[in-house]
């Protein structure tokens, strides 16, 4: 691995979905969800995974806690002794200890929710599957993180429908911290909560952070809460990683022309700076990933293509200070960031 303290490692990930046809769902093709992915997480930050919809951030993050098997790669995790394992290898009661230690926090609070179980029973059922505590020891546990994510510990006998969104979504924290776990992955954990209620569990995830010692992957298709809750930030682009940079570099310095065009969409509060910049329009249409073009998979989109991008796929380079891109190019231009406005 690359650190002592780097947590997880992943590289050259992939992700393959079968397209099966007919009566006998023979194989016809491969949809590329996640395609040689590689980035890595440190022990205690917040990395944000962010990209279009259909990207593979969400297969990417399945992956990791291992609810998907890869197809190939690997993805090594640090153990709290030192020593490192490869998850993507791991088969059947081998990834069960591992359970605990990563924990995945879903996009949609309504529907994550057993609607038959209560609260107590939604919180504490990986305890009591898994055998991680006594009776005792998950009633203590379920009402000390049901107060502190900001519920009343006597909600606990209650069933999820008397919970609103944002209510629904602190549960849903909660069952993920039960196990006391290392890394969690939270896919789109805001996106489908209203604004208000968006920065509260925003500010309740960073609060838990520095409680627990978490460490985040964050994947979200919100630059602005990208900006405001992750130190590094991984963008993909039709299922492969263009571009790893620390937030302030990657909003102000992009090296890669994908990554323009993001920035150039988010949006700016004040008037007179929205006019000065120019909003990147892309033309065409996003790739099939179960055909993508050949060289780089951005280049039929890309203003800056010349001839080398559609016949030789660019690999990930470090550019200097943990910065990287896959652009064949990415040393040569001169791409525009975020104007940051006070």
């Amino acid at each position: 691995m690359k650190a002592d303290d780097t947590l997880l490692e992943v590289n050259n990930l992939k992700k393959y979905f079968p397209i099966t046809q007919g009566i006998f769902s023979q194989v016809k093709g491969y949809t590329k969800a996640a395609d040689d992915v590689s980035f890595f997480i440190r022990q205690g930050e917040t990395v944000g995974l962010v990209g279009e919809s259909g990207c593979g951030k969400t297969t990417v993050g399945r992956c990791i806690v291992r609810a998907y098997m890869p197809t190939a790669g690997e993805m090594l995790y640090r153990l709290a002794d030192g020593s490192v394992v490869d998850l993507g290898k791991l088969q059947g009661k081998d990834i069960r200890p591992f359970r605990k230690d990563l924990r995945l926090i879903f996009q949609d609070p309504y529907s994550s929710l057993n609607p038959r179980m209560t609260v107590f029973e939604n919180i504490s059922e990986v305890l009591k599957v898994n055998k991680l505590a006594t009776p005792a020891e998950m009633r203590e546990r379920v009402e000390a993180l049901l107060e502190r994510v900001g519920l009343r510990s006597e909600y606990k006998q209650r069933y999820p429908h008397a919970f609103s969104g944002g209510e629904r979504q602190r549960i849903s924290i909660a069952r993920a911290l039960v196990t006391k776990p290392r890394l969690v992955v939270c896919d789109e954990a805001v996106s489908a909560l209203d604004v208000s209620i968006r920065a509260q569990i925003l500010n309740l995830l960073e609060e838990l952070q520095a409680d627990f010692n978490l460490t985040y992957l964050f994947i979200s298709h919100d630059l602005s809460v990208i900006r405001h809750i992750c130190n590094r930030i991984v963008v993909m682009y039709v299922g492969k990683v263009v571009e790893v940079a620390n937030g302030l570099e990657l909003y102000t310095n992009p090296c890669h022309p994908y990554t323009e065009a993001l920035m150039s969409a988010v949006p700016i509060p004040n008037p007179q700076a929205r006019k000065a910049g120019t909003r990147i329009h892309l033309e065409g249409e996003i790739p099939d990933p179960s055909n993508p073009p050949s060289g780089c998979y951005f280049h039929p989109r890309c203003r800056y293509a010349q001839d080398i991008c559609s016949s030789e796929a660019p690999p990930l380079r470090n550019l200097g200070e943990d910065h990287f891109a896959a652009c064949h190019f990415a040393e040569k231009l001169d791409l525009n960031g975020v104007r940051m406005v006070a």
